[in-house]
């Protein structure tokens, strides 16, 4: 009786995880699709990533809509030339998930070589079966001495 206590209760601990796990997938999914979006400069794959009430802020405090956001980026403004992320958390609660990340990236805004490294809050919405990006924050990583 015991055995089957506890292999009742394992299979139940993996239902409960694989929940979790589904949405955060579906979520880390939609922030690798935005990161190739903003490599390739798709206007399709930006704007079909985007929130119609995107709130995309900047580390300048520069903030943009969908529009203003899909079109920097598409236009060649703001060029992504690659882009990584490091040390991600993702944590989603009901239709709502937070994503925090570094963001380590190669730009060419301008014409201009560059780098940028930041941390990142983004914030996604799950509307109908799709995760969009509703709000992103960028912040100046403070270094460590």
């Amino acid at each position: 009786m015991k055995k089957i206590s506890i292999l009742l209760l394992l299979i139940t601990t993996c239902f409960m995880a694989q929940a979790q796990t589904k949405d955060e997938t579906n979520v880390l999914t939609a922030v690798e699709n935005m990161r190739l979006a903003l490599i390739s400069g798709e206007r399709a794959a930006l704007q079909n990533v985007a929130a119609e009430d995107l709130s995309y802020g900047h580390s300048s405090g520069k903030l943009q809509n969908k529009t203003e956001f899909v079109e920097a980026i598409a236009n060649g403004s703001s060029d992504f030339v690659s882009v990584e992320y490091k040390n991600q958390t993702v944590k989603v609660t009901g239709k709502t998930a937070l994503v925090r990340h570094e963001l380590h990236a190669k730009t060419n805004d301008g014409g201009k070589p560059g780098e940028v490294h930041l941390g990142i809050l983004l914030v996604w919405q799950k509307q109908g079966r799709e995760w969009k990006l509703l709000g992103r924050q960028a912040y100046k990583l403070i270094e460590v001495k």
